[in-house]
């Protein structure tokens, strides 16, 4: 899976995981780090991207666009670090794959995974 994370989530997670399969790139090594968050979804979109976030803009983009790509991965938690999350994260990656190349929203905490199939109507 390809995966472009976004500026409010460490580097680290690139490592993470191309450690595990996944073609990773920080969004502050191809674009602007001042960019909107409808450029990066743009970007994300055009090159066959899964959007991996800590902000809530990102949903609200999809809901309000209603669009059907990129999907997102969005962490809802104090601590959004590789070493806090990364199994979380890598397992939903898994166990999610089919929806998420299909167009998803993925919200992830430590308790759960909820999931929107994409366009959200």
């Amino acid at each position: 899976m390809k995966v472009l994370i976004d500026m409010n989530l460490s580097p680290r997670w690139v490592e993470v995981l191309e450690r595990h399969g996944h073609e990773a790139l920080h969004w502050s090594s191809i674009g602007d780090p001042r960019a909107t968050d409808r450029r990066i979804m743009d970007w994300a979109r055009n090159n066959g991207f899964v959007v991996f976030t800590h902000d809530l803009d990102f949903g609200v983009i999809l809901a309000v666009t209603q669009a059907s790509g990129p999907s997102v991965v969005q962490v809802r938690a104090q601590d959004v670090t590789p070493d806090h999350l990364g199994d979380l994260v890598l397992s939903a990656l898994e166990r999610h794959a089919d929806v998420i190349e299909a167009g998803a929203l993925i919200v992830l905490d430590e308790a759960r995974a909820r999931l929107r199939i994409l366009p959200i109507v």
